[in-house]
């Protein structure tokens, strides 16, 4: 029987020629994703009939799907079209008053920033940032900053620059005991790293697609838990809202109760094209498995790891303690923009952050990709090293 993850590579033509480590930048589409996308604009192009029952139909699915994904219901799964909607919704709906307190860290990435910057500006919020330590987040110092005004704490369930995977259980645990709104931006985690929303006590989860959930830009879904949705003010409601029963022949209707589910805040989000696309994706993670895919791609990390370590040319940035580490992985070097180059160069796609090659290794990845990258490196170091000598000379 062939490996889920032999057959699960074959999915990605890109695997024939490119080796790719930039998940965490963007995920590569399957073929599938093409070929449900292609199908349904063949239909919208025949115009023999209409695909909203299947829309509708799709939708459910992959609410029930996502809500599998992060141990939520599919009523507290919302579909949106990337991380900063579900940011925003917890940002303007949160029942906050002004002088009200968020902290956020000093090495967030910009999405959570710019929406509780953005909120403090209309609602007159005190956005406080939290000093990390080694540019890793830091619970010890995040306690230290929680006051009485103190209402929201947002942080990134995995950070994008160095892939440190942040302590949600010890969060949620401040949370509960200061009467604190947990909201995480789960879109560098979700798909490669197992999350359980309600064991975490998490209140909003907000989650683009196009990275590890391998889907078409302007996918996205968000959590909402059953103990804020309530409280929730939404800021933009439209006819989506309420449910219409399919019922499109008698529209005269304006008084129709709201959802009581996240579906009343989706705000109309209907994309098929891209919704078949996170379908055909979803359905490759889960047949793998969450946990699998951790563990497959932790493997292919800790091999990379393991030759670096042996180099004095390179030194690695991330933590690969277990419960600090991710399908993100980072080191640098002398000159490392001009390795960033050279990798390209020699068709080995990875990320340039903030000083650092950033490695993202993913279900499509394989042992040869590793191997193939290892004799970038070595190649790279030996001709650097030759120039410096020359240059000495």
């Amino acid at each position: 029987m062939k490996d889920k993850f032999l057959s699960a590579r074959e999915m990605f033509p890109h695997t024939n020629g490119i080796v790719y480590f930039n998940t965490a930048a963007y995920g590569p589409l399957p073929e599938k994703t093409k070929r449900a996308i292609v199908d349904n604009i063949e239909l919208r192009l025949a115009v023999e009939k209409e695909d909203i029952r299947q829309m509708y139909a799709l939708k459910d699915t992959l609410r029930e799907d996502f809500g599998s994904l992060i141990g939520a219901e599919a009523r507290q799964i919302g579909l949106s079209m990337n991380t900063s909607t579900g940011l925003d919704l917890a940002a303007y709906g949160l029942p906050l008053k002004a002088g009200d307190e968020i902290l956020v860290s000093d090495v967030e990435f910009p999405a959570a920033v710019y929406a509780w910057r953005g909120a403090s500006e209309t609602k007159n919020l005190k956005v406080t940032f939290v000093k990390s330590t080694d540019k890793k987040f830091d619970i010890g110092e995040l306690e230290k900053a929680i006051s009485d005004k103190t209402k929201v704490i947002i942080v990134s369930f995995v950070q994008f620059f160095n892939g440190y995977k942040i302590n949600l259980a010890g969060i949620s645990e401040l949370c509960k005991r200061h009467n604190i709104f947990f909201v995480v931006d789960g879109i560098q985690g979700v798909g490669a790293e197992p999350i359980n929303v309600k064991e975490l006590g998490i209140d909003i989860l907000a989650c683009g697609c196009q990275k590890w959930l391998l889907s078409p830009y302007g996918s996205g879904f968000f959590y909402i838990s059953d103990s804020v949705k309530d409280k929730l003010i939404p800021q933009s409601i439209t006819w989506y809202a309420a449910d219409w029963q399919l019922n499109h022949s008698d529209l005269f209707k304006y008084d129709l109760p709201y959802f009581d589910t996240a579906e009343k805040f989706e705000a109309g989000y209907y994309a098929t094209l891209n919704m078949l696309g996170m379908k055909a994706a979803i359905d490759i993670i889960a047949d793998l498995g969450v946990e699998n895919i951790q563990k497959h791609n932790h493997a292919l990390i800790d091999k990379l790891a393991s030759y670096l370590k042996e180099t004095e040319f390179y030194k690695v940035k991330s933590s690969l303690v277990e419960n600090e580490r991710s399908s993100i992985f980072t080191f640098t070097c002398d000159n490392h923009d001009s390795l960033f180059k050279y990798l390209l160069e020699n068709r080995v796609k990875a990320a340039n952050r903030e000083g650092s090659i950033r490695i993202s290794a993913h279900l499509f990845n394989n042992e040869n990709d590793i191997d193939k990258l290892i004799e970038v490196l070595t190649a790279y170091e030996k001709n650097y090293k030759s120039k410096v000598a020359a240059g000495a000379n």
